[in-house]
């Protein structure tokens, strides 16, 4: 039962976060995760993406949806089958990424100690 509770507290504290996190950069956690994911390589389909980030195909495609809408991300047909997207990170994606720093940001209590748990 302690574990249960102990999750449930991380859960909030990930929602404070993310509250914070989303008002401070205009972006969602999601959507600085996957800026983060694509800085690290050339181009993912969203399948793979979904994947990393633990997303099912639904939110992936929303969170890809906005984020492309925010110019943050660009879709690309892939030259042998069309019907296969990739996506890349752009100019404007990887400069908002590079500005971010979750350290500026209050951690809520619960992410704090988990962290320096690790």
């Amino acid at each position: 039962m302690d574990k249960l509770c102990r999750i449930r507290d991380l859960q909030r504290a990930v929602m404070r976060f993310e509250a914070t996190f989303e008002a401070h950069y205009g972006i969602s956690l999601n959507e600085g995760m996957t800026l983060c994911t694509l800085s690290k390589v050339e181009r993912m389909c969203p399948g793979e993406l979904g994947e990393a980030l633990g997303l099912t195909p639904s939110n992936m495609s929303k969170v890809l949806r906005t984020a492309e809408s925010k110019g943050l991300v660009a879709r690309e047909m892939c030259c042998k089958d069309r019907r296969q997207i990739y996506y890349s990170i752009t100019p404007q994606g990887g400069r908002l990424l590079g500005s971010l720093d979750c350290n500026a940001l209050e951690l809520p209590a619960p992410l704090r100690e988990w962290i320096e748990a690790e």
